[in-house]
């Protein structure tokens, strides 16, 4: 600042002033609140740390067999209702054909995420978000998840369903993730994770009750909605559930110890 002369030093106070940045008086002196409002300034210039691309392919690890009996134990179910359920509510893998996190991109709730504004008129205009479900699901969905999180990453990863349990990036929270990213990196090594996730879906949604009831028509109206009916979700359940249980399960406590 010695370089300066007070005239100068007058002018940079009054522009740091009229930011917002609380530099004092107009007095041409560059004392420590001078300086202090500088440093400020320079620190909110200063470009982020550069924040590594999303990973969506990792160690892409199938399921154990131990998975189901372990995981289903923690909430009091056997490996047949996980069993059940995986066949009817979930994908066959949690992983696609080049090892990335299955996934499926909703524009429509890509529109409701963004909620109103430029980011949605942009992702609007780019056919990347619509108002209502419509069946136009391209083979690949990943080009049109790169294109709208270049509008918004994270409003982008919530609307999408991921990995084996299909579980939208919207209910990251509810599962005990901080972000949509957080849960979609954490599935990216080993469908073990993915099972997880979705049992924590079942718990938070208060439908392991139902489960280890097996009331499947309890449980298909919680998973599915009021229309469960219509496509048999109940029965499907049942029927998946019977076939289960005429198999020998895996012996946890046996493997376990």
């Amino acid at each position: 600042m010695t370089s300066l002369n007070r005239d100068a030093v007058r002018a940079l106070q009054m522009a740091l002033t009229e930011l917002d940045f609380d530099a004092g008086p107009a007095d041409g002196i560059a004392g420590p609140r001078t300086r202090a409002a500088i440093d400020e300034f320079l620190a909110a210039r200063r470009a982020p740390a550069e924040v590594p691309p999303v990973r969506f392919a990792g160690a892409a690890k199938p399921l154990d067999d131990i998975d189901l009996p372990r995981i289903g134990a923690m909430i009091g179910v056997g490996e047949d209702e996980l069993h059940a359920v995986m066949d009817v509510e979930a994908r066959g893998s949690g992983f696609d054909s080049e090892g990335r996190l299955a996934m499926l991109f909703e524009p429509h709730v890509f529109y409701r995420e963004l909620g109103p504004g430029p980011a949605r008129d942009r992702a609007v205009a780019q056919g990347l978000a619509y108002a209502k479900w419509r069946r136009n699901y391209p083979k690949d969905s990943y080009p049109r998840l790169r294109a709208a999180m270049a509008i918004y990453e994270e409003a982008a990863l919530r609307s999408a369903s991921w990995g084996l349990g299909q579980i939208m990036g919207f209910n990251a929270e509810m599962i005990g993730y901080p972000t949509a990213r957080a849960m979609v990196e954490d599935m990216v090594d080993d469908e073990e994770r993915h099972l997880e996730a979705m049992v924590s879906y079942i718990v938070a949604a208060g439908l392991d009750d139902e489960l280890r009831r097996k009331d499947w028509r309890g449980f298909a109206r919680g998973y599915n909605g009021p229309g469960y009916a219509t496509h048999d979700y109940h029965g499907r359940l049942h029927r998946a559930f019977l076939r289960w249980d005429k198999i020998p399960d895996t012996p946890y406590e046996e493997a376990a110890a």
